[in-house]
């Protein structure tokens, strides 16, 4: 039989204004507390805590002043007058003694023909002294060793053009060396040979005449030689470079060379002497508003080719017409600066300087200090704040002697 199903209740509608409960001020508050908290403990739980000590570091403090150099050296040129060539015998660029070659120059009466002559001399003793020692019978045991010394070292010249690691220069003077103790034992083996005698009679009489118009030149004194010149080492000496304004050194800066820069009429440059182990820098610097200190020290970076770092001394200074002129001695050798004339160059006052970071300072009774840390002591110790950079500040100690690099000091 069918059964009706009971009529359903009917469903209330919500009324309006009732909705979802929502969270109040204070409740999001706290959440948002609590969840910072979350967040500070988990950070602060997994990061180790930071060292409460720290170490004294050495550090460097000073300023920099940039500006044009020009280099004077305490050099000696020498000339002469007439020259056709110039053999040259010292190396260039070494130091050499007292009485030592130098060069030999030949005088324009000096005739290419005379060389020709010479060599024509020396080019008939050597076909003569082959057949000599073609037509010889008997075995020379001091001959074969003195060919076999100059065939020696002939090769190992070779294997240096080829590529092989050595000293070509020593290498040289070991051959030039076994070819005249070869020829010198020639000349002895066949003295009695009339042709051969009058021979080395011929290539002698012609050195001599050759000599005539030559003339050989031995250094003075110990120094270093170059035969490259610029001209300014007439007019600019170490007995007048603090003689120079501001503006004559912009001027040769420039390339303006002083007054009796250049040699007479008709005398060349032949080679020049370079004492060594001092020099003088005359240095323009950029920034005007400096003050340099007379006999104070300074680090020179002259910048060229390949840079170089010297300590200076400023001599003296001179401030016109909106230049300042630095004069400065360098006590050092002379060859890096051999062939630079003019450069760019820094010029600062580098100092040594004690660091800490910011933290380390701590002042008792307004005075600033450190405290050191030895063991199980912790003593503090007045200092004076040189400067302040990038979280560290430069000290010194009031009592010298009691601060050094490596000590432990405590964090604040």
């Amino acid at each position: 039989m069918y059964q009706p199903m009971p009529p359903m209740p009917p469903r209330q509608q919500p009324q309006a204004g009732q909705g979802r409960k929502r969270l109040s001020i204070f409740q999001i508050m706290l959440i948002v507390a609590v969840l910072g908290f979350a967040v500070w403990y988990t950070v602060t739980a997994l990061t180790p805590d930071a060292s409460p000590y720290a170490q004294i570091m050495s550090g460097s403090l000073g300023a920099r002043y940039s500006g044009d150099c020009l280099i004077v050296r305490d050099e000696t040129p020498f000339d002469a007058e007439g020259v056709s060539s110039i053999e040259y015998l010292a190396e260039e660029g070494v130091a050499v003694s007292r009485s030592t070659a130098i060069c030999e120059v030949y005088s324009s009466g000096f005739s290419t023909r005379e060389m020709t002559a010479l060599q024509d001399y020396r080019d008939q003793i050597k076909e003569y002294q082959l057949k000599l020692l073609s037509s010889e019978v008997a075995t020379d045991s001091r001959m074969d060793r003195l060919e076999t010394e100059v065939l020696n070292r002939a090769r190992e010249v070779r294997k240096l053009i080829s590529g092989t690691r050595g000293n070509m220069s020593n290498q040289e003077q070991l051959m030039d060396a076994a070819i005249k103790n070869r020829q010198t034992y020639l000349k002895q083996k066949y003295s009695n040979d009339q042709r051969m005698t009058r021979l080395l009679d011929d290539e002698q009489s012609q050195k001599q005449r050759i000599s005539s118009w030559t003339k050989q030149y031995v250094a003075m004194t110990d120094a270093v030689v170059s035969f490259y010149s610029d001209g300014y080492e007439y007019g600019l000496t170490v007995s007048n470079y603090d003689q120079f304004t501001p503006q004559d050194v912009r001027a040769m800066i420039n390339g303006s060379k002083p007054d009796k820069s250049t040699v007479q009429k008709g005398k060349t440059t032949i080679y020049r002497m370079v004492r060594d182990g001092y020099y003088y820098v005359l240095f323009m610097v950029r920034d005007t508003g400096w003050n340099p200190v007379e006999g104070q020290v300074y680090q020179l970076k002259m910048e060229s080719f390949q840079d170089t770092t010297v300590d200076a001394t400023v001599l003296s200074f001179t401030r016109t017409g909106g230049e300042l002129l630095v004069r400065l001695g360098v006590n050092a050798s002379v060859k890096p600066v051999l062939y630079m004339r003019t450069c760019t160059a820094e010029l600062g006052d580098n100092v040594a300087s004690l660091m800490v970071p910011q933290k380390a300072i701590y002042y008792q009774d307004n005075m600033p200090g450190v405290v050191v840390v030895d063991g199980q002591y912790q003593t503090f110790i007045p200092i004076n704040i040189i400067n302040k950079k990038d979280n560290w500040v430069f000290i010194s100690a009031i009592q010298q002697g009691v601060l050094f690099e490596g000590q432990t000091v405590r964090l604040f």
